[in-house]
């Protein structure tokens, strides 16, 4: 029996659409509830169907693999990531053979009514509790631009940057997931000339992002190797944090951001695993000057995968405003991870670290308004051929990523909020 949960010849016996982010080489993890009912479980998805881990659990669907008998009815994921990689590693693959087509005989299978539910009747949770969060900047297209815009064209990047993976400490309190609304913030504003003024932001932005799941905790003291930083990690999500550039130009000196950040950022309710990454492992680019021995990393250790933005208005259609892709990340997560941890610091699991806003050579390739409108001298046109500089009230922001290597294509889902009109 073919063992491998990736394998691009595996077929399931759901009726799943054909160009699902969620075949059965996905087979991700996220905390759903019933439509009606509050009570959370642990959760799987294939195709447009939602797998109830705590109902095959009591079914016997994981019998042989050593899980704590809650594990499965929990408010979120930490408890089973914690487990390890070659528990959460089994549970997938047990996953994969009681799905596969050619296994008609299996008991599970004659049981589905019970543990595999329609997406329509079921709401997704944030999958994780997130003790603490970490943004990057990651993104040498995105820095280069910013710091084009802001600071020195001639001389975009600060002199730290090509030698460590520039970070920031978030606040997780405000992150939610995907399919929430929030109003626009408010703050102190500067305009160009004259005093701070207090009110609403004039110009709020998505920021294209990946975020990276903790699996393990460290001790306090305790160093991660770039070497062996994957094993920390359980998987991906994509990830928007939200920014208003205007509250954010203003504070951002001389401790970065604050108030222009932390007002809400949106995460996809799907962990895809690293597993399941796999076949999509890629090389980044090239790293000039050589970083330091403790950043250095052997092989490839970033992922092809397409990343898409679209805005819809209200009552309107979405349109894609920015095409790029997680491999254009300068900085690899191995790195960030390492240097994150270089100095002693612990890290829980549950922990999420997001890449920064994810830009590549293009202008269509930006990820974020502030660079597609180029610091507000140009309009990005929707396809009602209404115009944007930033986020007006009533949009919905659609994050999207793909992976496909021309054999097989597992994606994230959607990633969505919606920006409401600032309260009085």
């Amino acid at each position: 029996m073919n063992s491998n949960p990736n394998d691009p010849d595996l077929e399931t016996w759901v009726d799943i659409p054909g160009n699902t982010d969620f075949p059965i080489q996905n087979l991700p993890f996220g905390i759903s509830s019933r439509v009606g009912d509050d009570k959370p479980f642990a959760a799987s998805r294939i195709g447009d169907q939602v797998i109830d881990l705590a109902r095959l659990a009591e079914l016997g669907g994981f019998s042989g693999i050593d899980l704590p008998g809650d594990i499965f009815t929990q408010k979120d994921l930490n408890a089973f990531m914690a487990l390890g990689n070659g528990i959460t590693r089994a549970v997938r693959q047990r996953l994969s053979e009681i799905l596969r087509k050619q296994h008609t005989e299996h008991p599970m299978r004659a049981l589905a009514g019970q543990w595999l539910l329609d997406l329509s009747a079921t709401r997704q949770l944030l999958p994780v509790s997130i003790g603490d969060y970490t943004d990057f900047y990651s993104s040498l297209e995105h820095a280069t631009n910013v710091g084009t815009m802001f600071r020195d064209p001639t001389n975009p990047l600060l002199p730290n940057w090509k030698h460590i993976p520039v970070g920031y400490h978030g606040r997780s309190s405000s992150i939610r997931v995907s399919g929430h609304a929030f109003h626009r913030p408010h703050g102190q504003l500067k305009p160009q000339e004259g005093d701070p003024e207090y009110g609403p932001s004039k110009m709020v932005d998505f920021e294209l992002e990946v975020g990276f799941i903790l699996g393990q905790s460290t001790e306090m003291g305790e160093q991660i190797p770039a070497s062996r930083a994957e094993e920390y990690i359980f998987g991906l999500v994509l990830f928007n944090d939200w920014s208003a550039r205007d509250i954010q130009k203003w504070e951002y000196v001389p401790l970065g951001p604050f108030l222009g950040k932390n007002f809400a950022s949106t995460m996809s309710p799907w962990i895809v695993t690293m597993d399941a990454l796999e076949p999509y492992r890629t090389q980044g680019p090239v790293q000039d000057p050589p970083v330091l021995p403790y950043l250095q990393t052997e092989g490839a250790h970033t992922y092809d995968i397409d990343l898409e933005v679209l805005i819809q208005p209200f009552d309107g259609a979405p349109s894609r405003v920015c095409r790029s892709n997680f491999k254009y990340l300068y900085w690899n997560m191995c790195q960030q991870l390492a240097h994150h941890t270089v100095n002693g610091c612990n890290m829980e699991v549950g922990d999420l670290c997001a890449s920064g806003t994810i830009s590549g050579p293009t202008p269509d390739s930006f990820g974020s308004m502030l660079e597609l409108c180029w610091g507000g001298t140009r309009f990005v046109t929707l396809s009602d051929g209404s115009e944007r500089k930033s986020i007006q009230d009533g949009d919905t922001v659609i994050l999207r990523g793909i992976c496909q290597n021309g054999v097989t294509r597992i994606g994230f889902g959607d990633c969505v909020a919606t920006l409401l009109p600032a309260k009085s």
